[in-house]
């Protein structure tokens, strides 16, 4: 088996989205795949950026995590089980995509990876019974903590995302937004 290059699309409503797909190699056993291969990803983030650690977040069918985001930090996420309903929405002023949003279904066994820029914010609804959702974090400086990071309320009317549910399990912090 040979590391093959990564299929990369943007998305056509925030066309800073990257939508990657590595190469999955399938025999009788199953997949195999590469997450996340140093040299391959650099050339996808600025230079002098790197990734710097990563987070994994289990869920259950019904719970709704975000919009979360900052101005510094380039997440990379995926569903490496379950299915989750992934939201990204441009929140930079002054941005011609300002205000707008794209959605994508992540499934543990499709691979899609989504790397999101600064400035935007994310989300995502659990629609399988259990998801795990990762994200690899590349920024320069101190990790931007959840105390500093922005909140958008899931169903700002501003931005008016379509999301498969109407009453998720929230957090606290997703219940009382702070800008």
């Amino acid at each position: 088996m040979s590391f093959k290059e990564l299929s990369i699309t943007h998305s056509a409503v925030l066309p800073e989205v990257m939508v990657i797909k590595p190469s999955v190699y399938s025999d009788l056993r199953g997949n195999i795949y590469t997450s996340f291969n140093r040299e391959l990803y650099r050339g996808l983030l600025p230079d002098g950026i790197d990734f710097i650690h990563d987070k994994f977040a289990e869920s259950r069918f019904n719970v709704l995590r975000g919009l979360h985001g900052d101005t510094k930090t380039w997440k990379l996420v995926s569903c490496v089980f379950g299915e989750l309903y992934e939201v990204v929405a441009d929140v930079r002023r002054g941005s011609p995509t300002f205000g707008k949003w794209d959605a994508f279904l992540l499934r543990g066994d499709d691979y899609i990876q989504i790397l999101i820029p600064p400035g935007y914010v994310n989300g995502y609804y659990v629609k399988s019974d259990k998801a795990v959702f990762h994200y690899k974090l590349a920024y320069t400086g101190d990790y931007v903590d959840a105390s500093d990071q922005m909140t958008i309320f899931w169903n700002d009317p501003d931005l008016a995302i379509e999301w498969p549910c109407s009453a998720p399990i929230l957090q606290e912090r997703d219940m009382k937004p702070k800008n």
